[in-house]
């Protein structure tokens, strides 16, 4: 297989990133502009408004449990550990982490944005179980 393909995934949560920022500009923007907030409240996030101080929070998630998918990726890619088996759950991780966004910016479901995240975190376990297999030759 072809070890770069890693890298698609990878793209693709850069790619939610960059719509979470995007939806984090729409909705500060409208607040201000709607009179809701003033720029100067953006200073310190505990003086946001609800309207986005929710996409900022989630914007922060993006940069925590990620970083155990973007560090075992380049992993998985130095040692030519890619392969169905090891794609697969990286796919699923960046699905997760879509999961979680749309809650958390749509109804912000307490449930579900735990079940999403929860569901991501345990696959990137899995996935580090597997590299260290894979660096002691066992799969």
């Amino acid at each position: 297989m072809n070890q770069t393909a890693i890298f698609w995934p990878m793209l693709a949560h850069v790619l939610l990133i960059y719509i979470v920022y995007c939806v984090l500009g729409r909705r500060r923007y409208g607040a201000v502009r709607s009179g809701e907030a003033k720029a100067g409240q953006y200073k310190v996030r505990s003086t946001e408004p609800a309207s986005s101080v929710t996409v900022a929070a989630n914007l922060g998630n993006q940069f925590e449990l990620p970083v155990l998918f973007y560090v075992l990726c380049l992993s998985l890619h130095v040692t030519n550990g890619v392969n169905y088996l090891t794609l697969a759950p990286m796919w699923i991780f960046v699905a997760s982490r879509y999961v979680h966004a749309w809650v958390h910016l749509t109804s912000n479901d307490l449930l579900l944005r735990h079940r999403s995240f929860a569901f991501g975190a345990v696959i990137i376990l899995l996935g580090w179980i597997w590299f260290a297999l894979h660096l002691l030759a066992v799969v």
